[in-house]
């Protein structure tokens, strides 16, 4: 057995952060689950405290620390600690009509951007050129942000099919304002919608400092223990990624946590196929297992107000938790310990609604039983939104975990059966801690001839930012190719999403 065997998951939720150790066959030895504090960086230092001083001398066995997150959705959704982005849309003459960003709300526009610019470049979807790159053009805009950007984000037409422009300007970028200042190129972030890869690449762009500190917080706590182990962030999809890699690329950590959540079910409760309700303090996120992975959305997905169109999970997020009070779609979240009233508070929740219904045995205080009434509404809830999320299919069994899985009931209709695994309350630092490493490119192939060629190539890409990302080079495989035909171009063409994925590689 090797003498760096163990792996731990973390997880911060909007009420919870948790924490699980997993040896080498993937059996959980250690887990806990503490408050998210306001400045979520605590509550992460005290889960991983707590698994380690579980470990005693074992802790010495820990190879791997794989961390899911909310600091980048925090930071979007409460305009805090983000980085000063200039915007660049290469694409003059052809997309002029609508200038960059828009359409962000104008306190996060106020709070990130220093200025935008739409300068000539871009190509058209077979890859020939709209316009030359506007490097003069470039070289003035940047002068007039030297100084005051913390990065500079570029996004030209079509990008993800022809890069080459988005390339050029990096260099000229590092080439004028230094290579202190960061660079994010949409070709590498979001798919092939203009305005919504722009978004996802400033976004990322403005994540930068964010990245940094969560890493900084990370390996502070870890050198506390002396421990010099491999780290990783889990990204949207429900794989892994190194330091290095979320520091390129923050924005994927963006929807980790229901992500994390759904692979960790999966594992639980051994289904590949099934509908998953993890049933927080704040939330419950309601998603599917198809082969194992969750379900992608195939709409675009807004946060803090702006849209994106970067790959996310099918997720149904409804305004109910343990710690949901009653009468209210607001949470008492971490505070739930000292404000339920199961626990000596005032505020009646739905965690004390469970209690006086038999549903769970917690605290010290006996509720009202009158309060049980109010989860005929939360069933109801429930219901309506797994019939949504099955799309007809009542074969699927329904995986239940996270904290407040004593929410939902033990019968659910349009579902088979609910399934309780054993530590489902911390399924989300499970799955982040079995979790794959993945790599994904979404580009446009030609129909006819040089089908094949092309789509080999996109995947050779794929593959490559595997192991980017931090996959074994041996063990990657493509797991999923999508091809979706194109109408109204002068040569048949396929608009191709391809995602390569493979374990954990030593670093």
């Amino acid at each position: 057995m090797s003498t760096c065997d163990l792996r731990i998951g973390v997880d911060v939720g909007g009420t919870n952060t948790d924490a699980v150790v997993l040896d080498g066959a993937n059996r959980i030895i250690a887990s806990t689950k503490q408050p998210t504090t306001p400045d979520v960086t605590t509550g992460m230092r005290a889960a991983i405290k707590q698994v380690l001083d579980s470990l005693g001398a074992d802790r010495d066995r820990v190879g791997w620390v794989m961390l899911g997150t909310t600091h980048a959705t925090n930071a979007i959704l409460e305009r805090h600690r983000l980085g000063r982005v200039a915007a660049v849309r290469l694409a003059a003459p052809s997309s002029t009509a609508v200038p960059p960003l828009e359409s962000w709300p104008a306190d996060l526009r106020e709070a990130t951007v220093v200025r935008t610019a739409v300068l000539g470049g871009g190509s058209y979807v077979d890859g020939r050129k709209i316009a030359p790159l506007d490097e003069e053009g470039l070289r003035r805009f940047l002068a007039t942000v030297a100084g005051h950007a913390d990065a500079v984000a570029f996004t030209s037409v079509f990008s993800p099919a022809a890069p080459d422009q988005e390339l050029r300007a990096a260099e000229i970028t590092a080439e004028e304002l230094g290579p202190q200042v960061a660079v994010s190129l949409s070709h590498e972030i979001g798919a092939l919608g203009l305005l919504e890869r722009e978004n996802a690449t400033v976004l990322n762009a403005a994540l930068y400092q964010v990245a940094a500190h969560v890493h900084d917080a990370l390996r502070d706590v870890l050198d506390s223990y002396g421990l010099d182990v491999n780290r990783y962030f889990a990204q949207n999809d429900g794989t892994l990624m190194t330091v290095d890699y979320a520091a390129r690329y923050p924005v994927l950590t963006i929807g980790s946590g229901p992500a994390n959540s759904i692979r960790g079910a999966a594992y639980l409760s051994d289904l590949g196929d099934a509908i998953v309700a993890d049933v927080g303090g704040t939330s419950t996120d309601l998603g599917v297992l198809v082969n194992g992975f969750p379900r992608v959305s195939s709409a675009g997905v807004e946060i803090g107000g702006v849209r994106t169109n970067f790959r996310m999970p099918d997720i149904l997020a409804l305004a109910l938790g343990g710690g949901t009070i009653l009468g209210s779609g607001a949470s008492v979240g971490y505070r739930i310990t000292t404000e339920a009233l199961v626990f000596g508070g005032d505020t009646p929740t739905l965690t004390d609604a469970a209690v006086a219904a038999g549903r769970t045995s917690l605290g010290s205080v006996k509720p009202p039983a009158g309060l049980a009434a109010a989860l005929r509404l939360t069933d109801e809830q429930i219901a309506d939104a797994v019939d949504r999320m099955s799309l007809g299919k009542t074969d699927l069994p329904l995986v239940v975990v996270g904290g407040g899985a004593f929410l939902v009931p033990d019968e659910v209709p349009g579902v088979s059966e609910v399934v309780r695994p054993a530590h489902g309350n911390v399924a989300n630092a499970v799955g982040a801690a079995i979790a794959l490493v993945s790599g994904s490119i979404e580009t446009i192939v030609p129909a006819g001839p040089g089908r094949r060629e092309a789509i080999d190539e996109a995947s050779e890409t794929a593959r490559n930012r595997a192991v980017q990302a931090g996959a074994a080079p041996s063990a990657v495989e493509i797991v999923e190719i999508t091809e979706i035909p194109l109408s109204y171009l002068p040569e048949p063409a396929l608009r191709v999403q391809i995602k390569a994925a493979g374990p954990l590689g030593e670093l």
